[in-house]
């Protein structure tokens, strides 16, 4: 919920720090590279520890950002305690798949994951209104605070029924310099790029793209965006089951579906009833994006869950900002459905592409 919360919160944050909301904004950017360095280099300089605890520092962690956003007296306290969150987030994400490998049986990880994934699917429905909301009623510093309260609520329940997770024997960086030696991976880290890249290409712009197709206002631009949310926890939920079970199918399927969504969108002509079934179609595919390029990274590197989970999730934060400045080039220099078209097209190679891969290689 705290990645989220900016969204919501930016012209307040600003206006009561005296930045502009473009300095505001660089909140999200810090968050994003320390998650991608974090999740990188975690299991490197961590690669004995007890996963375990690994787990609860990171929440710590994340506690202390939002404590520290909410008593931030300037926007370089704030910049700094949105670092913290990002290795807290990059930390995580680079180890859910293997803690999740440790707990479960190997038939069951997609399950696994789309119950992780689920926590981030109601996050970011719930986050932008809620935030919106409470600011309006607590100011935006008392909505971090409970974004301190809730991680503070994780951190004990994960206190309470965490088991010990041994680190993996395999650790370092030439296991990861090794993992990054497979063809299939970096073949497949290049599909994720397309497939997140472009759907955040799109997304960051929907606003933009769908005022200039439509006569949508801000409450029916509000009602889609809800549409898109729900449709996504949906996504979320039947990719982990369907992962386990025909794979090659769950990482075609929903990002498949998602740039058909972002195609439709473009192509709605002004309808508004083809704008919320692009929405439905976009958010179902997206939702079940996460789980499925986890599932596919768990399935090609098994005894490298970390250092996989790790490159996945870095590359994931490289295509949020690669998307986003893609996107901006396109609005900026051609129409505002550019990025939609775009991105769908980059999200569909995508798909071909990780669906075309074998996903088992033997250890070197």
């Amino acid at each position: 919920m705290s990645e989220f919360l900016p969204a919501s919160l930016l012209p307040r944050i600003a206006e009561d720090l005296d930045v502009s909301e473009g300095a505001a904004g660089q909140s999200v950017t810090v968050t994003a590279i320390a998650g991608a360095v974090s999740a990188l280099l975690i299991a490197v300089v961590l690669p004995r520890a007890d996963r375990r605890r690994v787990m609860l520092g990171l929440t710590v962690l994340a506690i202390m950002s939002d404590l520290l956003v909410a008593l931030a007296p300037d926007l370089v306290v704030l910049l700094g305690a949105r670092v913290l969150l990002g290795i807290a987030l990059g930390g995580f994400w680079a180890m859910a798949a293997a803690m999740a490998a440790q707990l479960v049986p190997a038939d069951r990880i997609g399950r696994a994951l789309t119950v992780i994934n689920a926590g981030v699917s109601v996050a970011a429905v719930v986050a932008v209104p809620l935030g919106a909301w409470l600011g309006d009623v607590w100011g935006w510093r008392g909505v971090f605070l409970l974004g301190a309260g809730i991680a503070l609520l994780a951190l004990v329940v994960q206190a309470a029924t965490l088991p010990s997770v041994a680190a993996p024997v395999t650790g370092g960086l030439r296991v990861l310099a090794s993992t990054l030696r497979s063809r299939t991976v970096v073949i497949g880290l290049v599909a994720v790029l397309l497939i997140f890249g472009g759907h955040f290409g799109g997304y960051t712009y929907i606003r933009p793209a769908t005022e200039s197709m439509t006569d949508i206002d801000a409450g029916g631009l509000a009602a889609l965006l809800l549409v898109f949310g729900v449709a996504s926890v949906v996504g979320t939920m039947l990719s982990g089951p369907l992962a386990d079970r025909a794979l090659r199918v769950t990482v075609f399927l929903f990002p498949a579906a998602a740039a058909l969504g972002m195609l439709v969108m473009v192509g709605t002509s002004g309808s508004t009833v083809g704008l919320y079934v692009a929405a439905v179609l976009w958010g179902f595919g997206f939702g079940g994006v996460p789980t499925a390029v986890l599932s596919w990274g768990a399935r090609t590197e098994p005894d490298r869950l970390e250092q996989i989970g790790g490159l996945i999730v870095t590359v994931c934060n490289i295509a949020i900002a690669v998307g986003a400045v893609v996107g901006g080039l396109l609005v900026d220099r051609s129409a505002d459905s550019s990025p939609l078209l775009v991105g769908g097209i980059a999200v569909a190679s995508g798909a071909v592409v990780i669906a075309s891969l074998r996903t088992t290689r033997r250890v070197s």
